[in-house]
């Protein structure tokens, strides 16, 4: 046998439970909007060109625009659209940013976990040293939001063999951290249960316009087409499905890339209501979790 994570068993498609969400739809979307912050000349960042020696200016400054203007620019077509969103958060924004934070808190959007910064990753920590990186972002978030999350992310979507375990033990009732499917799905951890929420490594403007190059008329092209092929696949077969959007306001909320976003967000949304239920990655968990006979595999 092969070694196994033992997180979870396979579960064939057409032998899930067909189940609907809020107004009998069965296709669900949300926004996952990265809000993060980088350590200057030092750790972890994607690159827009390669970098050369520390201080890296080009590329910090890249990613420092998303929070200086296009996450402001996204927050703008947010509003316009009527689109909710569930903001995976570095912790080191409320110092950095805090005004950007609050933004979004006055939206009513949903702040979830994702790590102190993206400059450093969990998955080569000791158990002590990424127990505390959770520790230390679930609290910031609790202190300021007078709550804490209930979703993570890991920065980088980077895992030890203990993060669910820790996760769970932290409070957490959801991780965006396993794409391995199109409904959320039970993991098993030493603590419990922790849900799987899809989170998407394609429609992500990351993977897609950094790591493959698409240009923007590419990408939203995608998440048109992976939008009305979703729709297809639930009229057809009844098996419900999430469809998550990952976007980087460094990324996206570059002018010429916000408008052809806008285009099909504006698409997407005009169908809210119509077979189409547009909520926040936290209010999909409540959904799910709480229908009767244990509709999730």
């Amino acid at each position: 046998m092969l070694p196994s994570h033992g997180r979870y068993p396979y579960h064939p498609w057409p032998e899930r439970p067909r189940y609907t969400f809020p107004g009998g739809a069965r296709l669900a979307v949300y926004l996952g909007v990265n809000l993060e912050h980088f350590a200057f000349a030092e750790g972890l960042g994607a690159e827009l060109a390669p970098g050369g020696p520390q201080p890296d200016i080009l590329n910090y400054a890249w990613r420092d625009y998303g929070n200086r203007v296009g996450a402001w620019r996204l927050l703008a077509m947010l509003d316009q659209l009527r689109l909710p969103a569930t903001v995976l958060l570095n912790s080191a924004m409320y110092a950095y940013a805090p005004q950007l934070v609050a933004a979004h808190r006055a939206r009513g959007d949903e702040i979830a976990g994702h790590g102190r910064t993206n400059s450093e990753r969990q998955s080569v920590l000791e158990e002590a040293a990424e127990r505390r990186l959770i520790a230390e972002s679930t609290a910031a978030i609790a202190r300021h939001e007078g709550t804490p999350p209930r979703g993570w992310l890991s920065p980088w979507i980077a895992e030890s063999r203990v993060t669910p375990d820790l996760l769970v033990e932290a409070g957490y009732a959801y991780t965006m951290n396993w794409c391995m499917d199109d409904q959320p799905v039970w993991m098993t951890t030493r603590a419990g249960r922790l849900l799987a929420l899809p989170y998407p490594q394609e429609a992500n403007d990351i993977p897609a316009i950094i790591g493959r190059k698409d240009g923007i008329a590419q990408f939203c092209a995608m998440l048109a087409e992976d939008f009305a092929e979703r729709l297809d696949q639930v009229a057809q077969d009844g098996v419900p499905q999430v469809m998550g959007i990952a976007l980087h306001p460094y990324i996206i909320g570059q002018p010429y890339r916000l408008r052809a976003l806008r285009e099909v967000l504006a698409m997407i949304a005009a169908r809210r209501g119509d077979g189409v239920w547009i909520a926040t990655a936290g209010a999909i968990h409540d959904h799910v979790v709480a229908l009767p006979g244990g509709a999730i595999p």
